[in-house]
């Protein structure tokens, strides 16, 4: 007799046999039970802080939709209880200790919270794939603890290496591919990026316009905004600064201010940079401003016109997907994402100061297509796209074909 259990999570299990099979595989198996790790610091962590729990929360998002899930739940590897002061919603995106799920899982991706070997070794014995999915520039962040002696690890390093796969996302394959494969023994491979605007039209919902761009007062002039977080060589605020300078230099009367989030300490403490600074018309004249961290719907509703950004093997991330969808001139040199925002090539600040005065002059009077146009391209992103779906299926389909290491 087959036992039918009802799960009332809308959206997040299926509903049915727990023998129910997944007959797209050339060998029919179970629906599978699939867990997402995450790393709680404290019980009321913020989801802006960083990208790695929205990244659980949107992979949780694609693979829910997958025809070989069942179920997907985040699993928690540190110590913090679970509680309903999490920032997510828990019906919707179930989340557990990994005690309290361990026995319960087919496949375990490793993505914001790291196993131990002893717990490795136990989910290996029960026959759990265990993947890691890398969304992180690991080989910089290596780097950069080796190189000014940050102590990323100390004497703890655990680099796994029964990892039955290796995902990546696209911005990472780049420079991190081989450090990762190297040290984890295993191939990589890309998989599909992943984003939901599902937290950013939950926070504009209460914002002036629903945070969505509005055209500035063209008495005031433009409040031009770089929000790099200035903490490696990935994403740092300089070139950004150098584009509105151009701008300023060229038609002042159309800057009203200068805006350089997460640079505080940059701006007290630096020397080098203050330096710099202290060469540039925006600085000298006063329109320049230099803040501290901001949640970035708050920030885009309350405080800024435009966004000027640079990075450096970093070419696709959420802010950018962020601050198109609600419609904001986004002037970028991503080159996974040309078709977004207002695309420079590579280092070059003449042409992004080029494509920020295009945005101050016709931003206006297309501010309705663009923001259509954008989530058009943003699409292929969302956790509901029917090729990201299909290109989920396939990748767990090979996984759970192979043996466990």
């Amino acid at each position: 007799m087959v036992v039918l259990i009802i799960i009332m999570h809308i959206g997040c299990f299926y509903i049915g046999s727990t023998m129910s099979l997944y007959t797209g595989a050339d060998k029919p198996y179970r629906r599978l039970r699939i867990g997402i790790t995450i790393g709680l610091n404290h019980a009321q962590e913020t989801l802006w802080n960083n990208g790695i729990k929205q990244n659980a929360v949107f992979l949780a998002e694609a693979l829910r939709n997958c025809p070989n899930v069942m179920s997907v739940v985040l699993v928690n590897t540190t110590n913090v209880p679970i509680s309903k002061s999490l920032p997510w919603d828990l019906t919707r995106w179930p989340t557990q200790s990994l005690i309290e799920t361990k026995d319960q899982l087919d496949i375990l991706i490793e993505l914001g919270g790291q196993i131990d070997p002893e717990q490795t070794a136990y989910l290996k014995n029960r026959g759990v794939h265990l993947i890691s999915y890398c969304c992180g520039f690991e080989y910089v962040h290596m780097m950069e603890s080796v190189l000014f002696r940050r102590g990323m690890w100390g004497s703890n390093l655990f680099i796994n290496q029964r990892y039955d796969d290796i995902w990546m996302v696209p911005q990472v394959a780049n420079i991190s591919q081989s450090y990762f494969e190297v040290f984890r023994r295993h191939s990589a491979r890309v998989v599909p990026f992943v984003w939901s605007p599902v937290f950013i039209t939950q926070k504009a919902a209460a914002l002036p316009a629903e945070g969505l761009w509005q055209a500035p007062d063209a008495q005031r002039g433009w409040r031009l905004s770089i929000m790099e977080p200035n903490i490696d060589v990935v994403k740092f605020c300089l070139y950004p600064i150098l584009i509105a300078e151009l701008m300023y230099r060229a038609r002042p009367e159309m800057v009203a201010t200068v805006q350089v989030c997460n640079s505080t300490a940059l701006a007290k403490e630096c020397s080098d940079f203050i330096a710099l600074m202290n060469q540039l018309d925006i600085v000298k004249d006063n329109k320049a401003v230099f803040t501290g961290r901001h949640e970035t719907p708050t920030f885009l509703a309350n405080h800024t016109d435009a966004i000027i950004s640079h990075q450096w093997e970093n070419p696709l991330n959420y802010f950018y997907l962020e601050t198109c969808w609600q419609g904001y001139p986004l002037i970028h040199n991503a080159e996974l994402v040309p078709n977004l925002g207002y695309y420079y090539p590579k280092n070059d600040v003449q042409a992004g100061m080029q494509q920020l005065y295009r945005a101050m002059t016709e931003h206006a009077a297309n501010a309705h297509h663009y923001i259509t146009r954008q989530r058009q391209h943003i699409a292929r992103f969302l956790p509901d796209n029917s090729q990201l779906i299909a290109d989920y299926t396939a990748l767990i389909d090979e996984v759970k074909a192979r043996p466990i290491r």
